[in-house]
């Protein structure tokens, strides 16, 4: 065994040490429950959990699995939580909103829980999330802000903020999140950790209203591109209930490597297209660029054509807030934040020829950006336009001299990419005054494994994702997260 302490090990060694029997499944669990108990209280990552000797009991019955040679899945062993928009037999489903308070827990897994529990993660608890994951920082009426743990006045991200929060901290090895416009994205930026928004139907959903969709995806979220490629072997796979799955068997993900300068042409783009930018990020997204030119890749400067995306995002995902948010709003609008309720109404009034315009235009990005690929093995962007903003705010409102009008508007960086329909992974860029900035890497249609090879390379090369916050300057300088004894994860 190293010196490091479990909680900082990867996801891939851990389940490798509990397969091999060099460390226990039940070390592992003690390891990240004591660092919950030490840490969540600051940062609120965790706004659910099983009951401890419940978790430790799933532990030691890993233990017994490997002791008697069964054959073990991908993360067996390993303890998670699951993003709180989806379902988790034994636990309740806030969505974070005032609307489901009180709500029993659900009977039931969701169709992603099923496959990580299968691939023998352990589910602790639930990861915290703004309402009905709306934007893209971590906020509710229930559980508060999720705070970032480099620097616990700014927020996380969201609206898989929790997720990266808890990864970043040390409380989870390997997470999962949710993405239509940044959700697994911005976050991973802003928590210097990595987040991959795969192609649709690479990961089966089990969503109740439009199966069909390729707007919003599930997608693993780590410390490292081999870390996520390893969840992704745990998610994906075909499944019968979800009609975009994608028939291909997930064991592949498994043998992700990095892929080296030799391997990997990078067509750079400082903008996306022309999506105001500040200065910290253009400082810290020029040195990463600088430094992979050091190391031998062959870089080209470009910008995509993607302003038309925009639009057809903000039509698509009204719609689908429309769509899944009706009947809430009609029994409980009055207990629903305004911007959800906003989108609510805004998707009812849109026209058929909106509709019909946003989904003609999605098509025409994915094949001018699939053309792109003729020339370039992966496109880089910046992953957010600024760095965490104050824990404060609700969403960011000026960049440079652009003013925003709604809380999506700070968004398009993610959102221009979710049109294209492409597979993208922000991993770690580098630091601004002690706060994470990431890159956001785009890769072929359905190529997730080269793309994660291209990021594992990258981060061999930028060398940052094995960098963690002080989280013990950090709790002695914080005030506790702003919850009451009873509100706090049993």
């Amino acid at each position: 065994m190293t010196d490091t302490p479990l909680h900082w090990w990867s996801a891939a060694g851990l389940a490798r040490g509990i397969r091999t029997r060099e460390i226990s499944a039940e070390e592992v669990m003690r390891a990240h429950l004591d660092r919950i108990a030490e840490h969540n209280d600051t940062i609120g990552a965790i706004v659910s959990m099983v009951p401890e000797p419940d978790a430790l009991a799933a532990a030691r019955e890993a233990d017994r699995a490997v002791a008697r040679g069964d054959d073990v899945g991908v993360l067996h062993g390993l303890p998670t939580a699951v993003k709180d928009l989806m379902d988790v037999a034994g636990l309740p489903t806030s969505h974070g909103s005032a609307a489901y308070a009180g709500a029993p827990p659900a009977t039931e897994d969701a169709l992603m829980v099923r496959r990580i529990r299968a691939a023998g993660a352990i589910v602790i608890g639930k990861t915290a999330t703004p309402e009905e994951g709306l934007g893209t920082l971590t906020f509710n009426p229930l559980h508060g802000v999720c705070r970032n743990p480099y620097d616990p006045a700014r927020h996380a991200g969201g609206s898989s903020g929790g997720a990266a929060a808890a990864l970043a901290a040390g409380l989870l090895p390997i997470a999962d999140g949710s993405d239509s416009g940044g959700s697994l994205r911005y976050p991973a930026a802003f928590c210097n950790v990595v987040g991959l928004r795969p192609a649709p139907g690479r990961v089966a959903s089990g969503r109740p209203d439009n199966g069909w969709t390729a707007h919003g995806v599930l997608g693993p979220m780590a410390r490292s591109s081999l870390d996520a490629a390893l969840g992704l072997a745990a998610m994906s796979g075909a499944d019968p209930i979800a009609p975009m799955s994608i028939p291909e068997d997930p064991a592949r993900f498994l043998q992700v490597a990095p892929a080296g300068p030799d391997r990997v042409r990078i067509g750079w783009s400082a903008t996306a297209g022309g999506v105001p930018i500040s200065a910290e990020i253009a400082a810290v997204h020029a040195a990463a660029r600088d430094a992979l030119a050091a190391a031998g890749y062959s870089i080209v400067d470009f910008e995509p054509e993607l302003a038309d995306a925009e639009e057809a995002w903000e039509t698509i995902e009204m719609f689908n807030f429309f769509a899944f948010g009706r009947d809430a709003a009609a029994k409980h609008g009055d207990a629903m934040r305004p911007d959800l309720l906003r989108n609510i109404r805004q998707g009812e009034r849109l026209t058929a020829a909106q509709l019909a315009d946003a989904l003609r235009t999605r098509t025409e990005v994915f094949r001018r950006t699939a053309q792109l690929f003729d020339d370039v093995d992966v496109l880089v962007a910046p992953a957010t336009p600024v760095v965490a903003p104050p824990a404060e705010v609700e969403w960011v409102d000026r960049v440079g001299d652009v003013e925003y009008d709604r809380y999506f508007r700070w968004q398009m960086l993610a959102n221009r990419f979710t049109v294209t329909a492409h597979p993208v992974v922000v991993t770690p860029a580098g630091f601004s005054a002690g706060l994470p900035v990431g890159l956001q890497v785009v890769g072929r249609h359905r190529g997730e494994f080269e793309l994660l090879g291209a990021t594992a390379g990258i981060e061999a090369v930028l060398g940052h994702v094995d960098r963690h916050p002080d989280l013990q300057n950090v709790r002695d300088a914080a005030e506790p997260h702003p919850r009451t004894a009873e509100e706090r994860p049993t």
